[in-house]
């Protein structure tokens, strides 16, 4: 009987990897092309009445600088806000690949860390390299430091948030777990986003370019984990 019931974990295993994988790909190459297309929408000034239309309907009509919704709704967007900042992100990372390496897997941990680290460097190249001002048709309800396209609070909760997500829901053959840690990451991720475009920090495309990044890299990232776990590199999820 325990025979039969380690080789149905074992089959369960491999044919939740397989999905895993193939909506990696799906959303790698998804994500890869959004973030393309909206780039080029971008920089040729294609979306520039949609962003502006998009950002008033979040203000009041008769005061742009005051957000739609009594006062406690603005204080709940910078909560959701804090949620993509440097400081939070990095303590859901350390929390993540500390759980990681108690369960012995340190390679595992070790290839987050350097998921996590990269994504954080391309999210400054990419900003660098776009260089695109932040909205001035608002005033912001956070205070801001780099440039606007893509949003870094999008991409990087993205990157955290799907990236850990994945490989913990990973860690589970039970279908409904799995679905409630990838279904809150991606809630989280969404609240991050939708909450720099009510604070009038973000433009709404650069918060779509940054979902799209984040949520390639983080894809990625997965992929060339699945690759180094097949060739025996870094350790395989075992059920606890």
């Amino acid at each position: 009987m325990e025979a039969e019931r380690n080789s149905g974990l074992v089959g369960g295993r491999g044919y939740v990897m397989e999905h895993f994988t193939s909506l990696a790909f799906l959303i790698l190459g998804v994500c890869l092309a959004g973030f393309v297309a909206i780039a080029h929408e971008v920089m040729g000034g294609e979306t520039n009445r949609l962003d502006q239309g998009i950002l008033l309907a979040m203000r009041m009509p008769e005061d742009h600088g005051d957000p739609v919704g009594p006062a406690w709704v603005e204080e709940m967007f910078r909560d959701f806000t804090a949620l993509g900042g440097v400081g939070v992100l990095g303590l859901i990372a350390i929390a993540s690949v500390g759980y990681l390496w108690l369960r012995g897997m340190r390679r595992v941990a070790l290839s987050v860390v350097l998921s996590i680290v990269g994504g954080l460097l391309l999210s400054l190249a990419l900003k660098a390299g776009f260089d695109r001002p932040r909205p001035e048709l608002v005033s912001h309800g956070s205070m801001v430091y780099t440039s606007s396209f893509p949003s870094g609070h999008s991409m990087l909760a993205a990157v955290v948030y799907l990236t850990c997500g994945a490989f913990l829901a990973a860690a589970h053959c039970r279908r409904r777990i799995r679905v409630f840690i990838l279904a809150y990451a991606v809630l989280l991720t969404l609240l991050v986003g939708v909450s720099r475009v009510y604070l009038g920090v973000h433009w709404p495309t650069d918060v779509l370019a940054g979902w799209s990044a984040g949520a390639a890299w983080a894809a990625a990232s997965w992929l060339v984990a699945r690759w180094l776990q097949e060739h025996g590199r870094i350790e395989k999820e075992v059920e606890s």
